[in-house]
């Protein structure tokens, strides 16, 4: 069956999947693999599929923001995958996790506008708890800051004339501020599969610590390269588990 807006068919894809926003990352990730090949790549959706120990993922760009990358996330579903992680970057609201910090995160603060008309205002955004364990063991075997807990979803990137109460968040818990994660665990649990996501910190989003913003840096990079590993032998022993 094809999937009409990933515009791959159902009998290519497995049941563990790695996303992302960049489709030159998820060319990046794919490159990682054994047996690597490409099976679209449609508006912002690239998708490939590959191998690592023997087992069989797919890896997928889902652009930026969540109502599209909940079109990716209900697509690959109903092609039939099971699993999905996410590997992403986010703003830091600690001083202690800087740039080039990891961040499982365990759940989602839904700011975002899309999870609104899926469920109830109250209904929460939260991980698998398996593949959220299998992601932090993963990264903890690399180097740097390692850290699992609450995450932000929000819409906006620039801000405007209202100011997002980054503030409010930083003190209630929670660590780093995306713009997808809640959309991939509502729709998660809606669909009974599951996810997990880790983030590269490339910045700080609280604005008392903030500075000039730089994705670009070795750092970051580096953070960025940990964190596709880990996903990756994430996925491999969850699969092996099975």
């Amino acid at each position: 069956m094809l999937m009409p807006i990933l515009q791959i068919n159902s009998e290519d894809v497995p049941e563990y999947a790695i996303v992302c926003g960049d489709p030159k990352r998820a060319a990046h990730i794919a490159s990682l693999l054994d047996n690597t090949r490409e099976l679209a790549f449609s508006r912002e959706y690239r998708s490939f599929v590959g191998t690592r120990d023997g087992i069989e993922l797919a890896v997928v760009s889902h652009g930026v923001g969540s109502p599209g990358a909940a079109v990716c996330f209900e697509e690959l579903i109903r092609a039939g995958v099971k699993t999905i992680i996410r590997v992403g970057t986010a703003g830091s609201y600690s001083a202690d996790h800087p740039a080039g910090s990891l961040i499982v995160s365990t759940a989602a603060v839904r700011t975002d506008g899309l999870t609104r008309q899926l469920v109830p205002e109250a209904f929460p955004a939260v991980a698998d708890s398996e593949v959220t364990e299998a992601l932090y063991q993963a990264a903890r075997q690399s180097e740097g800051i390692v850290q699992k807990g609450i995450t932000v979803t929000l819409d906006v990137f620039f801000n405007g004339v209202e100011e997002f109460p980054h503030k409010k968040y930083k003190q209630a818990g929670a660590l780093a501020v995306e713009m997808e994660i809640s959309a991939l665990y509502i729709i998660a649990s809606l669909r009974g599969i599951r996810a997990g996501a880790i983030v590269a910190l490339d910045g700080y989003a609280d604005a008392d610590l903030a500075e000039e913003y730089d994705p670009n840096t070795d750092t970051v990079a580096n953070a960025v390269q940990r964190e596709i590993e880990a996903a990756i032998q994430a996925t491999v022993q969850l699969a092996k588990r099975a």
